[in-house]
This record gives structure tokens, C-alpha cells and sequence, in this order.
């Protein structure tokens, strides 16, 4: 299957060695296709997912939630989702058609 659209995303981890911390940026990618979405450690079906969320936090991005049937999983974004968002509607809607 074709990807439909990607969504870049980043998860930062902090590791606190002794007196210092050291934080770590990793970039990943969400992709939607016609019949899932895909991020770096999970796999949802579309018929799994509810919706999707932003809320942008200061001027740099925000985070961007996944409502599924399993719960309401949160990713850190720089971009602007809605163009994401705005193609996983259309698709659902094209679904119920």
C-alpha cells in the first residue's frame, strides 16, 4: 500500500547519569496509509482510530493525540498536524461512503 500522507513527530528522552542529564531528540515518522497508520513502535487499524488532536503548546508545535479504541496516544510535533488530520477525515469519510 501506497503511503497517503507522513506526519514527522519526535519523542525526547532524558538520561540522568551521575550529576548530569543528558536529553536525546528522536526524530520519527507517523504514516498514513488507506488502511492504518504507522509510527515508529505501533501499528493502528483504521477502523481503530476515533480521531485526532492538536494542541499547540508556546510557538514552537505542540502535541498532536491519536484517540483509538486502545486509549489516547500523545506525540510531540514541530509542524502543523491539521494538513495530516484533515487527510485521515477525508478518508474515513470516503470509508463510510
Amino acid at each position: 500500500m501506497d503511503c497517503i500522507a507522513v506526519l514527522p513527530y519526535y519523542r525526547v528522552q532524558r538520561e540522568v547519569n551521575g550529576l548530569s542529564q543528558e536529553i536525546e531528540r528522536n526524530a520519527r515518522t507517523m504514516t498514513l496509509y488507506s488502511d492504518r497508520i504507522v509510527t515508529k513502535y505501533r501499528e493502528f487499524r483504521i477502523t481503530e482510530v476515533f480521531d485526532m488532536s492538536f494542541r499547540r503548546m508556546g510557538d514552537e508545535g505542540g502535541f498532536f493525540y491519536l484517540h483509538t479504541s486502545t486509549g489516547v496516544y500523545p506525540y510531540m510535533v514541530e509542524i502543523d498536524p491539521r494538513p495530516f488530520i484533515r487527510t485521515f477525515h477525508q478518508l474515513a469519510i470516503a470509508r463510510i461512503k
